[in-house]
């Protein structure tokens, strides 16, 4: 028998901002339709909604609309849900000795929160030292942007990207920061435009040792 949760409860999870795991909630049979009919489906239902809504569909200004949002639905803004689009980063041996660590910061990133639907925006900051092998730059953004790409909780999105760093570069020493602004809070709710959440994973030497945290954070130019 399943828990039987209130809506009162559940717009106090969505309000608090709660993940209830590591991993994306997915049925089982996410993938099973394709694209194109996903697009199909959810261009049907969008225009249902804006018709509820009183929206005038027949307007040059709004007919296309349900196709448009079906689209970016799929095919960008939510396209890190299907694991065909998941980046294939390919490591090169690392020639140059290089020990120390690589930083690479200020990464944008688009994401939308999962409980309103509405954009989570900000910059990622990332690194890593190499155990012997190492891995294009441009990758790294793309890692980022994959898991960006579908509706979120912050906090698992900066494990995710951690954990996907750690196994695709094999280190454990890989540090991510995400410093992000959340629409459900400026938009709705308190609209407190000012204010931005940072979130953080440390493994490794970035977990045990704090020189090396505080090179990290010095690199990206936020306070010890």
């Amino acid at each position: 028998m399943g828990i039987d949760i209130s809506q009162a409860s559940l717009e106090e999870i969505g309000e608090e901002h709660v993940g209830t795991s590591l991993e994306t909630p997915l049925r089982e049979d996410a993938f099973e339709m394709d694209d194109d009919l996903k697009v199909e489906l959810i261009e049907k239902h969008f225009r249902e909604i804006m018709h509820i809504m009183g929206l005038d569909l027949t307007d040059d200004s709004l007919k296309g609309t349900p196709h448009r949002v079906a689209k970016m639905y799929v095919k960008e803004v939510f396209s890190g849900l299907n694991p065909k689009n998941k980046p294939i980063a390919k490591l090169f041996e690392n020639k140059y000795k290089y020990k120390e660590m690589l930083v690479e910061k200020d990464i944008t990133f688009h994401s939308h929160c999962e409980h309103h639907f509405v954009p989570i925006y900000g910059n990622a900051h990332v690194a890593y030292i190499s155990k012997g092998e190492v891995i294009g730059l441009s990758k790294i953004n793309r890692i980022v942007q994959y898991f960006a790409k579908r509706p979120q909780v912050q906090e698992r999105l900066t494990m995710q990207i951690g954990n996907e760093l750690k196994e695709v570069l094999k280190t454990d020493d890989v540090a991510v920061i995400l410093d992000a602004n959340h629409m459900c809070v400026s938009s709705r709710g308190v609209q407190d435009t000012n204010s931005s959440t940072v979130t953080s994973f440390y493994s490794g030497k970035f977990e045990k040792d704090e020189q090396s945290r505080n090179e990290f954070l010095k690199y990206i130019s936020l306070e010890k």
